[in-house]
């Protein structure tokens, strides 16, 4: 299968050439500057030239893919535009796109505490107004399957695993410059999580035998803040301690506070075990000893900012 992957020199995106590339794709990487055309060539990948900003720029490059992979992360608004720009250039081509969107779209605000709620793909859930706009970029995607496009939703959760860094796991390290290891209010609320190669094997069987129309979840376990917080204090050999909102908001940024640690953030992936044929590797289960990556402790204290180019109002 020739196929595009716009987002291919993220974390996620590297993980997945990595998985098309063994099992045989004709893989075509797109880059908007000089410095991302060297990473792809020098992986291998063949490039493709084109700005996530201006779609005129991609569209004209569709044609000769069987497949497209959306995997950048970019502000929610132009991500939906680009997302419009592409499905109305490949209407009609019955063309496989995966548009991958995230868990954070059914997120509870909990301030630390627990909550019952776990969704499956197609469970009904209240909006969260920071991640509207994604919501209706996932209902554009899934509508495109009426107009002649096999496309797909995939939501991850948390990713950890080599290759690259889990934003939020870092930032509980950062947290320790503080003199402990913090969390949120009581720290019990939770996040799904998953490995990055299980997720590439995810968008690997979605482009093989996925659904039109569909949305699959991505997801090998839960863990609550407060015991990562917990372990990562082992490591550090420090005490936990609990952060009110304004404290959390100077130790891990506007953004991460409100998105990510004020949150209960639960998902189940039935449709995707079921459909997929999906079963996570039991090798790739421990995200506790992710924590002790050189990556993570030899961070210094600096927080995570970069969720506030996405979200820079997050509440």
């Amino acid at each position: 299968m020739r196929t595009l992957i716009i987002g291919a020199t993220g974390y996620a995106g590297c993980a997945l050439t990595r998985r098309l590339a063994r099992a045989g794709h004709e893989i075509t990487g797109l880059a908007r500057s000089e410095a991302a055309e060297e990473k792809l060539s020098g992986a291998g990948l063949r490039v493709a030239r084109g700005d996530l900003l201006d779609p005129r720029t991609i569209t004209p490059l569709l044609a000769k893919f069987d497949s497209i992979v959306f995997m950048p992360r970019i502000d929610l608004q132009a991500e939906s535009t680009v997302v419009r720009a592409l499905l109305e250039a490949i209407a009609g081509s019955h063309k496989r796109f995966i548009f991958t969107s995230g868990t954070g779209v059914f997120a509870v605000k909990t301030d630390g505490d627990w909550d019952e709620a776990s969704y499956a793909e197609d469970d009904p859930f209240p909006r969260s107004p920071n991640v509207g706009v994604r919501v209706e970029t996932e209902n554009l995607v899934r509508a495109a399957s009426t107009r002649g496009i096999h496309s797909m939703v995939i939501r991850p959760p948390l990713i950890w695993g080599p290759g690259g860094i889990a934003r939020s796991l870092m930032s509980l390290h950062a947290s320790a410059r503080s003199g402990a290891v913090g969390y949120l209010g009581r720290g019990l609320n939770m996040t799904s999580s998953i490995h990055v190669d299980d997720l590439a094997e995810i968008f690997a069987l979605a482009l093989e035998r996925g659904a039109a129309g569909a949305v699959y979840h991505a997801v090998s376990g839960e863990q609550s803040w407060r015991a990562l917080a917990a372990e990562v204090a082992r490591l550090r050999d420090l005490a936990t301690r609990s952060l009110g909102i304004a404290e959390a908001e100077e130790l891990f940024g506007n953004a991460y506070t409100n998105i990510v640690f004020r949150c209960c953030n639960r998902s189940r992936c039935p449709r995707t075990r079921d459909e997929l044929g999906w079963r996570p590797h039991p090798d790739r289960l421990d995200i506790f000893a992710e924590c002790a990556r050189p990556e993570y402790m030899s961070n210094k204290g600096e927080p995570n900012r970069d969720f506030a180019a996405y979200f820079p109002r997050a509440r």
